[in-house]
C-alpha cells in the first residue's frame, strides 16, 4: 500500500499505526502462547484487505480475470486453515471438537467436575483446585480458596515460586475448603525437572489429614470415565486424571 497515495494515506498510517500497538500488547508480560496472537489478527486482516484492494487497484485496465486474481488468491490461502480444519469446523458437535482441539486439558470433565461439585456445596462454601483449572470454579459457581487460580508460576525457576508455593498452602489451610480438586495432568502444572516439589508434597499430606476422596475422573485419548460419591477403584489410574476430595466432618 503506496504511502504517497493520497486516497490511501491516511489509512496506511492507522493500519500502520493499529499493527504497532497490536504488538506492542502481543508482547506484554514477554510470554508468547499461541493464542495470544489473536490480539494482531484485526490489523493483519485489514492490512491485508487494503493490500489486496491496492492491488486490485494497480491492475485496471487489464484484463477481467487478471483484475479478480488477488481476490482468487486471497480465497485460496483463506480456503487452507478452513480445509485444514474441516473435521473440527463441520464434521462433529462442540463437544467433541473441543476434545480434539484440546486433547490434553480437561475442559469438558471440568463441566461434570463443577456440576458434582455445585450440587454437595452451599454457595457460601470455598473449594480449591490444585492445578490450573479456573474453569472449575466458574461452572460450579464457587469461589476459591486461594488466589492462585493458575499454577504455572509455581513451577517455573524463579525467585518467588517457593513463596508462591507457600503462599497457596496458607491460604488453603485458613480457608478450609470444602471440596478440593487434585489436578494431575501435566499440561495444568507444566512441570519441570528442575521445579520445587513442596506442594505436592504438602498436598499429600494435607489430604490425607483432613479429605476423604469423593471422586475420581480417569482420562484417556478417546473417552474419560467418572466415578463420583465413593472411593475410586484403584485400577482406573492412568497417567492422567483428577481426584475429587471432600473435607472429612
Amino acid at each position: 500500500m503506496s504511502l504517497w497515495d493520497q486516497r490511501t494515506r491516511a489509512s496506511a498510517l492507522f493500519l500502520s499505526g493499529f499493527l504497532f500497538f497490536s504488538a506492542l500488547a502481543l508482547c506484554q508480560g514477554f510470554y508468547f502462547r499461541p493464542h495470544y496472537f489473536i490480539l494482531i489478527l484485526p490489523a493483519v486482516s485489514l492490512l491485508i484487505g487494503a493490500a489486496i484492494s491496492k492491488l486490485s487497484d494497480l491492475l485496471t485496465g487489464r484484463m477481467v480475470w487478471f483484475r479478480f486474481a488477488p481476490l482468487l488468491l486471497l480465497a485460496m490461502m483463506l480456503s487452507i486453515p478452513i480445509l485444514w480444519d474441516k473435521k473440527v469446523l463441520f464434521a462433529v458437535p462442540p463437544i467433541q471438537a473441543s476434545a480434539l482441539i484440546y486433547p490434553e486439558n480437561p475442559f469438558l470433565e471440568s463441566v461434570r467436575i463443577a456440576d458434582y461439585v455445585r450440587e454437595h456445596t452451599d454457595p457460601d462454601d470455598t473449594i480449591a483446585v490444585l492445578g490450573s483449572e479456573p474453569e472449575i470454579y466458574f461452572y460450579a459457581r464457587r469461589h476459591s480458596a486461594t488466589g492462585y487460580i493458575y499454577t504455572y508460576a509455581l513451577m517455573e525457576q524463579q525467585k518467588y515460586a517457593q513463596q508462591m508455593q507457600q503462599e497457596m498452602m496458607r491460604e488453603i489451610e485458613r480457608a478450609r475448603p470444602k471440596y478440593l480438586i487434585s489436578v494431575a495432568m501435566s499440561d495444568s502444572w507444566l512441570r519441570r525437572p528442575s521445579s520445587d516439589s513442596s506442594i505436592f508434597t504438602w498436598a499429600n499430606e494435607y489430604m490425607t489429614q483432613n479429605y476423604v476422596a469423593d471422586g475420581f475422573v480417569s482420562i484417556t485419548p478417546t473417552e474419560s470415565h467418572y466415578f463420583f460419591g465413593d472411593a475410586p477403584p484403584a485400577g482406573h489410574r492412568l497417567k492422567d486424571y483428577i481426584l475429587i476430595y471432600k473435607r472429612k466432618s
